[in-house]
């Protein structure tokens, strides 16, 4: 079989484990700098364009594309879909999960468990916007952030308002949620490859730290969920359409609730926390699922 990866930085740890595991299981695999491919759009003979050479001839690509360059990484993915290339994720599943208000419309939609969320568009009114979520603390997040960054949490009503009228300031949209108290600073990152729940991990923030993102210094350990954990974590990917996702939840009083679905997850965090080859199992998926065309969305919205 041969793959292709779309990924700005061939030396990332999932890149490389990807690599590893597509080689060792006697498949051919290129990298390719996702912003240096351009591409033809002709109705009849779509192709894709990577210094001077014209690409074809691949059975599977592996989207590895960052949340800086969404649109761009799309457009190139679409158009080795639309050239009978099967996508591990396909473009619209991933704009669809890049989306957090979108992304958490289609799963309330789902009847999905989620923290209680505001958007609002005027600051006319703010004070309603954060009773109506259950009121301070409440977490103030930009709808671009992404690991962490843009994260805030407004302890009191009235910093939360103080918070959310500077972000409006800049004209920046936000989501409004409450505050998982009972979480601890704790979330639990559960990994999905088509319909079954490969590996999980608890991820716990730094001391002080109500965000446990890996990058922001938190810890991983390996983890056994509940069945209603690993339904939800199912579901929540095949909401969106995706094959492979990381679905981010946290335990509340109330069952699991849903804060994000990555479609790009990392491998370092659960390949460590849980010894599982879950690049392998990543190129199984492929070896059984890249069939020429077979690029149909399994999502909706």
């Amino acid at each position: 079989m041969k793959i292709v990866m779309l990924a700005r930085n061939p030396e990332l740890y999932s890149h490389r484990r990807l690599v590893e595991a597509a080689e060792a299981r006697g498949h051919e695999i290129r990298i390719l700098n996702t912003l240096m491919c351009y591409v033809n759009i002709t109705s009849h003979r779509p192709a894709v364009h990577y210094g001077g050479e014209k690409l074809d001839d691949f059975d599977a690509v592996i989207p590895r594309i960052g949340a800086s360059i969404t649109f761009y990484g799309a457009a190139v993915l679409r158009q080795f879909e639309m050239m009978g290339v099967y996508p591990l994720n396909e473009s619209v599943s991933i704009v669809r999960s890049r989306d957090k208000l979108r992304s958490l419309q289609l799963l309330a939609r789902k009847g999905l468990g989620l923290p209680v969320t505001g958007f609002a568009h005027s600051t006319k009114y703010t004070d309603e916007l954060i009773e109506m979520v259950g009121g301070a603390p409440v977490v103030i997040k930009l709808l671009e952030g992404t690991q962490g960054i843009g994260v805030v949490l407004g302890e009191t009503h009235n910093s939360a308002k103080s918070v959310i009228e500077a972000f409006r300031g800049v004209k920046a949209n936000i989501l409004v949620q409450e505050y998982i108290k009972e979480a601890g600073g704790t979330d639990i990152r559960i990994f999905v490859i088509g319909d079954k729940v490969v590996a999980s991990m608890k991820r716990q923030g730094a001391e002080g730290e109500f965000r446990s993102n890996l990058h922001r210094g938190g810890t991983s350990s390996a983890v056994r969920i509940t069945p209603e954990e690993r339904s939800t974590a199912v579901r929540a990917v095949k909401a969106l359409g995706l094959n492979v996702a990381g679905v981010d939840l946290l335990r509340s009083n109330h069952g699991p609730v849903i804060m994000e679905v990555n479609s790009t997850p990392g491998l370092e965090g659960i390949e460590n926390a849980t010894g599982k080859d879950i690049a392998g199992q990543i190129i199984e998926f492929l070896e059984s699922n890249a069939k020429s065309g077979n690029t149909r969305t399994r999502g909706q919205g």
